[in-house]
């Protein structure tokens, strides 16, 4: 069985983030997606709250999409946790050039710790090649519109988060 990993913050998982998701399992059998708190954003949700947002939305979304995702928070080097997780891959997904440096810097390092597990870029659709939770977090902050964006679910937490 080939598990894949799908790391990221995902604050909050955006439609971006679900059509990476679709795809990736048409590659490996069972998908852990891993969230972690980057140090170098401010994340407006805590870990429990994505977790929970991410598991309610794949639910919703697709039930036998689900039963192929566990979702888990970790902390340290991701190939210590894909280890740990039996992982042979990284999923990682690009939306435009400036990410390709970036991941491609992050790969290099991450064989030279563990060259057992590869990682498997993934283009986001043309739809969705300009979605970042970055972006949706300020649009929906300064009133527009993001329901093209992320779902109803998430557009509730995000609700409840400006209010505060």
């Amino acid at each position: 069985m080939k598990i894949g990993i799908y790391p990221g913050t995902f604050d909050p998982i955006t439609y971006g983030h679900i059509d990476i998701i679709k795809r990736s399992l048409k590659i490996v059998d069972s998908l852990i997606i891993s969230i972690t708190n980057n140090v170098s954003k401010k994340s407006l949700f805590t870990i429990d709250e994505r977790i929970k947002l991410i598991n309610d939305g794949i639910l919703n979304l697709d039930k036998e999409l689900y039963e192929k995702i566990n979702v888990k928070s970790f902390e340290g080097l991701l190939t210590n946790f894909a280890s740990e997780n039996n992982a042979s891959c990284i999923i990682r997904g690009l939306r435009a050039v400036s990410d390709f440096e970036y991941e491609f810097q992050m790969t290099g390092m991450n064989y030279h710790l563990n060259s057992k597990i590869e990682t498997i870029f993934l283009m986001s659709s043309e739809k969705n090649s300009f979605i970042s939770s970055n972006l949706v977090k300020e649009v929906h902050k300064l009133g527009g519109d993001v329901s093209k964006f992320v779902s109803d679910l998430v557009i509730n937490e995000l609700n409840k988060k400006n209010l505060m």
